[in-house]
């Protein structure tokens, strides 16, 4: 056996939430599967890559602000947190469910990376939300300096299962002033005017709140320069993720730069909205790396 493979080991932390810790070499993930399938920190040579807001997430009232929330089955939020299927209205919150449900472990392994194997399997509780019946199988892969999500979607339904999937990273940062972006688009749409804004790569920070979708990227990835940190951070997705998002608060050291599969409202409008047949599946991934550079 390799010094590496027996660098790679996956561990169990008990406390309010039972959190599983995986290992491989000077990377490290924590999972914590009763709170939405979450992870909640990822490290890559001592260097704590996402943002968590501890007091939010040891609130099970509260959404965690932090980590890496699961999107499911819809990203944003809908008018009034309404949709409407086959004439029936039903609500949903923002970002859908899956972030708030426990998620059960089904697999682990240290062959080939270190990787832990989640499942969310629609219930009673979720039907009277989302009228499908469903089973999301997520395997998170930590390699070196690289985090893998593979997503598998089945529907079990007799019904065409419509959603949209997504994430919604929190990267951490402490001078969001030497960050610089490298998103394939010249273009923006604010959230909240809908006005569509040019861009060159730059955001101003002086602003409260910075609340944007790319809709209409060239390509199905983004980096993001740290100056201070001298490392790249970079996503690469499926093409299915079509929009990308990014979000942040002045003062507070997060930014989120979000791949959605669809935009907002898309369970009412249909827009890149995605759908499975009855009895198939559909898989996708998304993948972080953080270099130096």
């Amino acid at each position: 056996m390799s010094e590496q493979a027996l660098q790679r080991e996956i561990s169990v932390q008990t406390g309010q939430y039972t959190t599983y810790v995986l290992s491989d070499g000077r990377s490290r993930l924590e999972v914590v599967p009763e709170r939405g399938g979450i992870i909640t920190q990822w490290q890559v040579e001592g260097r704590n890559i996402l943002y968590l807001d501890h007091d939010r997430f040891a609130n099970p009232e509260l959404t965690v602000r932090g980590g890496i929330p699961i999107l499911f089955p819809i990203c944003g939020n809908l008018p009034d947190n309404t949709y409407t299927y086959q004439g029936q209205n039903y609500t949903l919150k923002q970002h859908g469910f899956a972030r708030d449900l426990p998620w059960q472990v089904t697999d682990q392994s240290t062959q080939n990376g270190v990787c832990l194997t989640l499942v969310l399997t629609s219930n009673e509780q979720t039907l009277a939300l989302y009228p499908f019946k469903f089973q999301l199988t997520f395997t998170y892969t930590l390699q070196g300096n690289t985090l893998r999500i593979h997503q598998h979607y089945a529907n079990h339904s007799r019904d065409p299962m419509p959603f949209s999937a997504g994430f919604h990273p929190y990267f951490g940062v402490t001078d969001k002033t030497q960050l610089r972006f490298e998103i394939p688009a010249t273009e923006m749409q604010n959230h909240k005017t809908l006005a569509i804004l040019p861009f060159s790569g730059e955001f101003d920070f002086d602003q409260d709140e910075i609340d944007v979708a790319f809709r209409s990227t060239t390509g199905p990835f983004a980096s993001v320069l740290d100056l201070s940190q001298a490392t790249r951070l970079t996503l690469t997705y499926s093409d299915v993720f079509s929009t990308l998002v990014f979000w942040t608060l002045k003062g507070k050291e997060f930014y989120c730069l979000e791949p959605w599969t669809a935009p907002r409202n898309a369970l009412n409008s249909g827009d890149r909205l995605l759908s499975v047949s009855p009895g198939a599946s559909f898989e996708i991934t998304f993948d972080l790396r953080v270099s130096a550079f």
